[in-house]
């Protein structure tokens, strides 16, 4: 040590602090600092009712291939088959909270309901006829890209895939729904994750070109009865739970966000040669297609409100989860936020006619000084505010959040918006859960239209009837129409699908938002 030691830790203890009182001065003025947590459930709404919707509103409800279709060869059947054959069939430590590489309770169910799913593949044409009688007019559905091309290295899809696929949109049309397809929702072939060159799935060098295919064969299935296209379903829930947590197809567990950026950007590319060749197709026969993506959003917001670093990490969280993407698709350009990575992507940009958008409810942030290094914990929802509702999965059930997000992708885009997806997890015979959320959501949809000027074409509500949770199995059920299971099957209108038909008739009448308003 030497005798100027001392004075070159001058500057450094000069730094350390000015840090502290940076941290101070935020500790006691927390307003500076990040996102605030709302205490306001839903909006205030100052409008006669009944609160109607344009003629031309598409009301619909969602599925998607790999939860209601019989199974193909999917990476996601191939996780249920081991899943199964090695007895992982567990859960986390709290409900709505799945197990890494697990998938619940799934050996709770004979082989055949496994096999089948919903049976909707025997049964939709009598479904499409129960939701037409609701007055729904959209149905929003995916293609299983395995269903197309069970096999590796098919030059053409399977002609049986491409005529389920033809028999699905053509009952459509006969009951008045309106199709709305969906390219990718989480499944691909089982084939698509062998290693070419020592990369798998997205990664793999001939990706885009399988990819392509798919697309291409999709077109030439049902392309020219089909205006309304969504690329990819909830891209960052499919790489986060299937590269971070290892929960879905990969079941990686990679070191954090920068390792999954090239899995970010893959399927950025893959949601702009779908877009290109979607509007190539539909020029060519003299259609016009509107094409975009749809995120899984939240109201994200932190667990202290009081705490700067909750409140900075909900906002660098929401940013990450649901903005990234659709800022890179308005410029060309992803980067990911807190991160050094960023990229110029060939015919990204301007590529999303609409802004897709999926809304679950709320989550809390917290991050705490000792544990940066391992990012934010979520918490699905708050045990110390005892009139907070939540879904069967523990999800925050938190209306004004989604007028919240409706607005911000408005103000951000300017472009028509799309909700397709939104709903809760409620298997009570009742279901007053899914009643309250249906009025409550619609009035904030309702709200931003009218209050805002926020431009909404449709909403779809998730789902159609019960079905397989991903990585939660058949126990969750998020249906209008219960599935009894032990039944054949069975569909049975809950009372929400009734209410639903309600609103989509005649608005929301000022007695129907009474009956739920005190509740929330």
């Amino acid at each position: 040590m030497t005798a100027d030691t001392p004075r070159s830790r001058k500057p450094l203890l000069l730094a350390a602090l000015g840090l502290l009182v940076v941290i101070a001065a935020a500790l006691f003025t927390p307003w500076f600092f990040g996102v605030e947590r709302r205490t306001q459930r839903v909006s205030a709404v100052e409008a006669p009712y009944p609160l109607t919707f344009p003629d031309d509103f598409a009301f619909g409800v969602a599925t998607a291939a790999q939860q209601i279709e019989h199974q193909q060869p999917s990476d996601w059947t191939a996780f249920e088959n081991r899943a199964l054959a090695e007895g992982l069939t567990g859960t986390g430590d709290k409900p709505g909270q799945a197990k890494p590489g697990h998938i619940h309770h799934l050996d709770r169910y004979p082989a055949e309901i496994r096999r089948k799913k919903v049976d909707f593949d025997r049964r939709f044409p009598d479904d499409f006829a129960e939701l037409a009688a609701l007055s729904i007019s959209h149905y929003r559905f995916s293609i299983s890209w395995s269903r197309l091309f069970p096999r590796p290295g098919m030059t053409a899809p399977d002609p049986a895939g491409v005529d389920f696929y033809r028999q699905v949109v053509g009952a459509l049309k006969i009951h008045g729904l309106t199709p709305h397809v969906t390219l990718f929702h989480f499944s691909s072939p089982a084939w698509f994750w062998d290693e070419v060159d020592g990369q798998r799935g997205w990664e793999r060098p001939d990706a885009m070109q399988r990819w392509s295919q798919f697309v291409d064969a999709a077109i030439e299935a049902i392309g020219p009865e089909v205006a309304d296209w969504c690329t990819l379903n909830e891209p960052m829930v499919f790489v986060y739970n299937g590269y971070l947590e290892g929960l879905f197809p990969p079941l990686e567990q990679r070191a954090g966000p920068p390792a999954v950026a090239p899995v970010v950007h893959r399927l950025l590319e893959a949601h702009a040669i779908a877009y290109h060749k979607l509007h190539a197709a539909a020029k060519a026969r003299g259609d016009t297609v509107r094409v975009g993506l749809t995120q899984h959003t939240r109201a994200f917001d932190p667990w202290r409100t009081w705490a700067p670093l909750d409140r900075v990490a909900a906002g660098f969280v929401q940013q990450a989860f649901i903005w990234d993407m659709l800022d890179a698709i308005e410029s060309g350009t992803y980067a990911m936020t807190d991160t050094d990575y960023r990229a110029d992507i060939e015919g990204l940009k301007g590529t999303q006619d609409y802004v897709g958008i999926n809304y679950y409810g709320r989550f809390y942030v917290q991050m705490d000084l000792g544990d940066m290094a391992a990012g934010p914990i979520i918490h699905s929802h708050d045990p110390s505010d005892p009139d907070e509702l939540e879904s069967d999965l523990d999800w925050a059930i938190h209306p004004i959040g989604l007028s919240d997000v409706l607005l911000e992708a408005h103000r951000r885009y300017g472009k028509p918006i799309q909700i397709l997806e939104n709903g809760l997890a409620d298997a009570r015979d009742g279901d007053e859960r899914r009643q309250l959320f249906l009025v409550s959501h619609l009035r904030e949809v309702w709200h931003a239209m009218n209050a805002h000027g926020v431009d909404i074409d449709g909403y779809f509500h998730w789902s159609h009837m019960d079905n397989f949770e991903w990585a939660e199995g058949f126990g969750p059920r998020f249906g209008l129409f219960a599935v009894d299971y032990t039944n054949d099957f069975a569909r049975t209108p809950r009372p929400s699908a009734l209410l639903y038909q309600r609103i989509i008739e005649g608005g929301i009448t000022e007695e129907m938002w009474q009956a739920y308003a005190d509740k929330l």
